[in-house]
């Protein structure tokens, strides 16, 4: 929080330290400054004065004055019977920076349409304040493999308070998640006020609170995220997700058949995948399954279609019809396993790697 120290650096925004100060004003005055300025005054990056700049990852800006006034006060309120004093020390520090920028007051960050969230734990904070703040309706996208109990358990309390408010939630998974009993459990749990349903992939991961508010990562290791306000974005975002969830399975039906004998559906979603030429590690990546995994998948696929090479899996996933979306129902011509398709069929992507890994 704005307000309090830490063990590395005591004090607060309130009482920076001369360093701390320095570069802070200088931020206010410039609008920000490169990171290599703030390396040596870490704590004003811990204490949320500084932050990436959405344009320039190598630049930090700084945190509008008032809004630190905000974070300030509201950290002093909730320790007003202890220290009253605070108040008067943290309204005149915040007055001192807001006159050094020497233009019109800038409004706080709860407007800010693209906030970066740098470190692990601004971004718990901020997503426990959509929670916390949420009111209608919670809509997720959950990339990756089997849900580990010991992370569902972790947000369970969080979960059954917002349904307590009778928020509703919506999540998306891939089909691999189908096969963790952790995410049976925590569904019946919730009961009616969450539903999940699957895809063969999905997109990165996304939370939309109250369609008003997103929660995007902001690099490959999820460190960093975007909070995103803006309307516009935040409508595209829900539109991406409705359009997903329309073509998702629920959780609680089964899936279709491949209408191939021998071929389950995760096999042919990654027929697909290597038609369209694609390496086994990205395979896995979008299935959420491991690549030893996705490699006896395709070993089995070539088995199934008496495939002796890689090349001659292209061939037969083409003849099978299984480089495309899924053919079922009424009027179905997929082909038999080993049949030759009629005509000349198009040469296929070469597929890398190995059927079975080695």
């Amino acid at each position: 929080m704005a307000g309090h120290g830490t063990d590395e650096h005591p004090h607060g925004a309130d009482r920076l330290c001369e360093a701390g100060d320095r570069v802070y004003s200088g931020a206010v005055r410039r609008g920000r400054v490169p990171r290599a300025d703030a390396e040596a005054v870490p704590c004003l990056v811990e204490l949320g004065l500084l932050h990436p700049d959405p344009d320039d990852m190598g630049r930090l800006v700084p945190t509008p004055p008032l809004e630190v006034m905000t974070r300030l006060l509201r950290s002093v309120d909730d320790e007003v019977s202890a220290s009253q004093a605070r108040v008067g020390t943290a309204i005149a520090a915040v007055e001192r920076y807001a006159g050094l920028g020497g233009g019109p007051v800038q409004p706080p960050a709860e407007s800010t349409a693209i906030r970066v969230l740098d470190g692990l734990q601004r971004i718990r904070a901020a997503m426990d304040e959509a929670t916390e703040a949420c009111t209608t309706e919670v809509l997720a996208v959950q990339p990756g493999g089997i849900r580990r109990e010991d992370e569902l358990r972790e947000g369970l309390h969080r979960a059954l308070e917002m349904c307590r408010r009778g928020v509703r939630m919506r999540d998306l998974y891939t089909h691999v998640a189908r096969h963790g009993q952790g995410l049976h459990s925590y569904m019946e749990l919730m009961g009616d006020a969450a539903e999940a349903r699957t895809l063969d992939e999905v997109v990165e991961r996304l939370i939309v609170f109250d369609r008003a508010v997103a929660f995007i990562p902001a690099n490959a290791d999820r460190t960093m995220a975007l909070e995103i306000r803006h309307p516009a974005l935040v409508e595209y975002l829900v539109t991406v997700f409705e359009r997903l969830w329309r073509l998702a399975i629920p959780l609680t039906s089964p899936l279709p058949s491949t209408g191939i004998e021998g071929i389950t559906h995760r096999e042919r979603s990654i027929a697909a995948l290597l038609a369209e030429g694609h390496q086994d590690a990205v395979i896995a990546e979008r299935l959420g399954i491991s690549v030893r995994t996705c490699r006896a998948h395709i070993a089995r696929l070539s088995e199934t279609l008496g495939a002796a090479s890689r090349t001659q899996l292209g061939v037969r996933i083409a003849q099978a019809g299984l480089e495309g979306p899924s053919r079922s129902g009424p009027g179905d011509d997929t082909l038999p396993v080993n049949s030759p398709a009629p005509g000349p069929a198009r040469p296929p992507a070469p597929l890398p790697e190995s059927p079975t890994g080695r």
